[in-house]
């Protein structure tokens, strides 16, 4: 789980058999009932990419709470859903397919869970049928999946839900940029 160079801080800073105890105690490459429980609750995560070449990318997913899921143990599931056609983090998974997921819950019991893994995005899968809104998915097969300490995030409560979450029966709202005169003519129509 380490390279050089985090074994070089690590001894810089003394906590080499700090980062190795957390490794045996904590680290795992399959997702347990707790995990998917915890992901399950969330409606965001951050996607970390790189492109072939190792520039990196982090985005922002957010959906429903259960908009991500774990499928089996060794299988996490998301949908790509309509944004602004740049493809920055599906074009580094078809480059590139390792990444980086970072959960994070923000409430009264904050918590936090990390997984790296090989991501591949599909288009035929016939689970996507049952996910509304979705283009596309995305299939993640972790390598490392360990929580992390939760004592810096902070304490917050989502107000409520973007009213841009795709929802089973109902039409999608579309961005008001969408509609601004410098990209009207090129935003292509919405995928059914």
């Amino acid at each position: 789980m380490f390279h050089e160079g985090n074994r070089q801080l690590q001894d810089a800073f003394g906590s080499r058999a700090l980062a190795d105890r957390l490794e045996e105690k904590l680290r795992r490459d399959r997702f347990t009932e707790g995990d998917a429980a915890f992901i399950a609750t969330l409606p965001f995560f951050f996607l970390a990419t790189a492109d072939a070449e190792g520039r990196p990318d982090c985005s922002f997913k957010g959906g429903a709470p259960g908009f991500v899921r774990i499928a089996a143990p060794d299988l996490l599931v998301f949908p790509d859903y309509d944004g602004n056609g740049m493809f920055k983090s599906l074009g580094n998974i078809a480059a590139n397919p390792h990444v980086g997921l970072l959960f994070i819950a923000m409430g009264d019991k904050p918590g936090r869970l990390r997984v790296n893994g090989r991501a591949e995005v599909v288009s035929d899968d016939p689970a996507m049928a049952d996910v509304p809104g979705a283009q596309l998915l995305v299939k993640v097969t972790p390598i490392d999946i360990f929580p992390n300490c939760p004592r810096y995030i902070p304490q917050m409560t989502v107000q409520e839900a973007s009213p841009y979450v795709p929802a089973a029966g109902e039409a999608p709202v579309e961005p008001k940029w969408k509609t601004f005169p410098d990209f009207a003519d090129v935003v292509p129509p919405r995928r059914a």
